[in-house]
């Protein structure tokens, strides 16, 4: 669980040219700065920093590495055999020498968080290459180790050829330094899609690096190489979804390699520009953000000359400050703009972490997101209400929700108010707890100046006592206990009004259908049940976060079928707003189904319970358009309620703020997948969900499968223009993008099982012709789930 009651911490980004500027103290002893490390920490710390990012290594190492490793052709035989006998030696035993290493002190790692040498490549297309930065790559991470070092950044993969080899030797490192958190750093997008053809580099690297290529880094900052293109010379403003989805797609395959292991976090590098297409930005909410990266170079100059960041930016750090993550701020001494100096970089960051919703909202009382601070993310068991029985602190924890008792009482006093003329009103609150609607209803009654009683039932022995210390204090007799559970409890008369609050967050996963059906005997026939109706809805979910919660529960099987309840935070949810080929997804959140109570035309017995509970099973199959690539963790669950009339509860989304806003009393549910499904741009996702049912348990059973639309268009000239990019240092991209999947021979015998049930679409004139183009269009399945908890074997709610 994660805390915020601390403020987001802030570290500079050092290079080696900025050490001996940083040797000398701020104040104090010179002896207690002894080093250009400790020197450059304390300086840091003197203005407002928490950590000093440094490079681990010099450029000494660098050039004895390429001695070693990178054969020039202008050398002869001896020479080169020296050169391999060395590396040999080093090979079987990599050791630094004493010159290389910028910190060699525990003490002066203390704060510190250690750069990886940025020219090491681990993605590069000459095996002995990766071969030996491999080997550099775990001499560096055990070396750190060594200092305690807690968290080390990685330069970004930049051959998409070859990025399985990078993930597998990050995967390796992982296992072989066992405590340390190694962060990848990587832009949102590769900025050079936005340069010219002229400009980009070479597609095909040489075969074998020389020194001199190696020798080229040394011109580049302390920190991995990112290129910012001049974008007052760019051909074009505009990419494609695969180029701005090819350093994500890299991240999501080192991920994967690497097993979702929950020490590898990304370093999010916002060095170029920003795109302004929200799906892009809003799957890496997903992802494990540790740092930011954060340049001065990325600000801009206001009106009065201090550094402010784009109004794209300045949102989404904003958005991702609910992360906590560290800012690392690179170059903010060095004099970019007019006015303001270093400190005007941390002011204004600080600004936006104060003004971000996230924070905002955390610290202001009565919202959800203080009241769920610490619980973010964490997965919870949904309550059993009728196989236990709550404690009074959970009770406690519940009755804290002012909103939904203020809901509750606007729907007793309506229902009140428009009640026929009557000498005597009865209400039954069915499942009363520790009283809080038996209170709200009479409080009801007063306001709409009608005489009600209450009979107040409740199972809980223990909540029993509290009811009858409640009634002799406030109630007297305008209320009547019964003691037992309300599917066989007797009252004395039917009730007028029943109200219950048994909701869970799917609405109905605490069993309110079932606990309703026993209690609707103790309903008069034209009586009113609160809440009258609600429904289930769900969502395609993202999140590596909760992924690997659920991966550490002692029984993975059984922890991956088992629906849990969250305050979702790190979750971006993959579904667009309808779309699709010929419209025929829905809506980003989608109905699942619907419970209507009291029921009017059930088949009852003899005793007025229904016989079995065959008539609570549910089935839903839902289609989902995928706009952006993700991956597919797991499916979100809400409810909507209707009290009565226009009054209602709702976790919804997209409504929550207007049916209940700030609501504490439900988090949405969560149903986890066993392993990711990978959906690509443009994807259709087929969700489908059972509530199932026996004599003795309730249970969810859910399965998804991905398709890709697939169309026979006309034939076409290929566009002009250079081959896509596959490989080389100068691009992360793998392939264009095309909205639909090119005609394919499977086409005859492709899953297609939309067309039976796809709605006539009303197209405009002008469309007319692009539906004839389309008329053949269908999808392509391309990947499957598993069908999770088959006959409740995993979880299951007790009757």
């Amino acid at each position: 669980m994660s805390s915020w009651d601390i403020t987001m911490a802030l570290a500079t980004s050092l290079s080696l040219d900025d050490l001996p500027a940083q040797s000398d103290p701020p104040s104090g002893d010179p002896s207690e700065f002894d080093t250009p490390v400790l020197a450059a920490v304390a300086a840091a710390r003197a203005r407002t920093y928490d950590a000093v990012c440094l490079p681990l290594t010099n450029t000494t190492w660098r050039d004895r590495w390429t001695r070693m490793c990178i054969l020039s052709g202008d050398r002869d035989g001896d020479t080169h055999a020296e050169a391999e006998a060395r590396a040999e030696a080093w090979r079987a035993n990599p050791v630094f020498e004493l010159e290389e290493l910028t910190m060699t002190r525990l003490d002066e790692a203390e704060g510190v968080i250690a750069m990886v040498s940025d020219w090491l490549e681990l993605d590069a297309s000459d095996d002995w290459v990766r071969h030996d930065s491999e080997i550099a790559l775990q001499q560096e991470l055990s070396y750190a180790s060594y200092l305690d070092v807690q968290t080390a950044v990685l330069p970004p993969p930049r051959n998409r050829g070859q990025i399985a080899s990078y993930g597998r030797a990050i995967n390796t490192c992982l296992a072989r330094t066992p405590y340390m958190q190694l962060s990848i750093r990587l832009p949102i997008y590769d900025p050079s899609i936005f340069q010219s053809d002229a400009a980009k580099p070479s597609a095909s690297p040489p075969p074998l690096a020389t020194p001199d290529s190696v020798a080229s880094f040394d011109s580049r900052p302390s920190t991995p190489e990112i290129r910012t293109p001049d974008l007052r010379n760019a051909p074009s403003t505009k990419a494609s979804e695969a180029e701005l989805n090819a350093t994500w797609e890299m991240w999501d395959i080192v991920r994967s390699i690497c097993a979702y292991n929950p020490r590898l976090t990304l370093t999010l590098d916002l060095t170029p520009p920003l795109p302004s297409v929200p799906g892009v930005l809003n799957r890496w909410a997903a992802e494990p953000i540790r740092h930011v990266f954060l340049p001065a170079s990325t600000f801009i100059a206001n009106g009065k000359g201090y550094p402010v960041l784009p109004k794209g930016s300045q949102t989404f750090i904003r958005d991702i400050m609910k992360h906590r993550p560290v800012v690392i701020l690179a170059g903010a001494a060095r004099g970019r703009h007019a006015r303001g100096g270093e400190a005007a970089y941390l002011q204004y960051v600080r600004h936006l972490e104060k003004t971000s919703a996230a924070v905002r909202q955390a610290a202001t009382a009565g919202t959800v997101e203080h009241f769920a601070r610490g619980y973010q993310d964490f997965l919870q068991a949904p309550l059993q209400p009728l196989m236990d029985n709550l404690q009074s602190v959970t009770y406690q924890t519940f009755e804290q929700d002012p909103v939904k008792y203020q809901k509750y009482e606007e729907a007793v006093f309506r229902a009140l108010a428009e009640w026929p003329p009557a000498e005597r009103i009865v209400i039954a609150v069915a499942g009363a707890g520790r009283g809080p609607l038996v209170a709200r209803c009479l409080a009801a009654a007063e306001r709409a100046q009608r005489s009600a009683f209450v009979y107040a039932l409740e199972k809980n022995p223990s909540a029993y006592v509290t009811l009858q210390r409640r009634k002799a204090a406030e109630w007297g007799a305008r209320v009547a206990l019964v003691f037992g559970d309300m599917r066989g409890a007797a009252l004395p008369e039917q009730a007028d009004i029943l109200v219950s609050e048994l909701l869970g967050s799917f609405g109905d996963n605490e069993l309110s259908p079932e606990c309703l059906d026993g209690a609707q005997r103790l309903l008069k026939p034209d009586g009113i049940s609160i809440p009258a109706s609600y429904s289930a809805y769900m969502a395609p979910l993202s999140s590596s976060k909760l992924y690997n919660e659920v991966r550490a529960g002692k029984d993975q099987e059984k922890a991956a079928e088992t629906p849990y309840v969250v305050m979702f935070q790190a979750v971006n949810l993959l579904s667009g707003h309808g779309g699709g080929t010929g419209g025929r997804c829905g809506p980003q959140v989608q109905e699942c189904w619907y419970f209507e109570h009291p029921r009017r035309d059930g088949v009852l017995g003899a005793d007025g319970v229904p016989p079995t509970n065959s008539h609570n099973t549910r089935s839903a199959q839902m289609t989902f358009h995928i706009p952006h690539a993700g991956v597919l963790h797991g499916l979100a669950g809400y409810f909507e309620a209707t009290l009565y009339g226009d009054v209602g509860l709702s976790i919804h989304p997209q409504r929550k703020d207007l049916v209940s806003k700030d609501m504490l009393s439900w988090f949405p549910i969560f149903f986890p997948l066993k392993e990711p499904l990978y959906l690509p741009s443009n994807a259709e996702l087929q969700v489908s969900i059972w509530r199932l049912t026996n004599a003795r348990q309730v249970w969810y059973e859910w399965y998804a499968e991905s398709f890709l639309p697939v169309l026979h268009p006309a034939p076409a000239q290929p566009p002009p223009g250079p081959a896509p990019r596959v490989d080389g240092r100068g691009s992360f991209v793998a392939a264009p993008a095309t909205p639909f999947a090119t005609p394919s021979p499977v086409v005859e015998a492709m899953d297609n099982p939309f067309l039976a049930d796809r709605p006539p679409a009303r197209l405009s004139p002008k469309r007319v012709e692009e539906d004839d183009a389309r008329r053949d269009a269908g999808v392509v399945k391309i990947g499957q789930t598993t069908l999770h908890n088959p006959g409740g074997r995993s979880s299951w709610i007790g009757l």
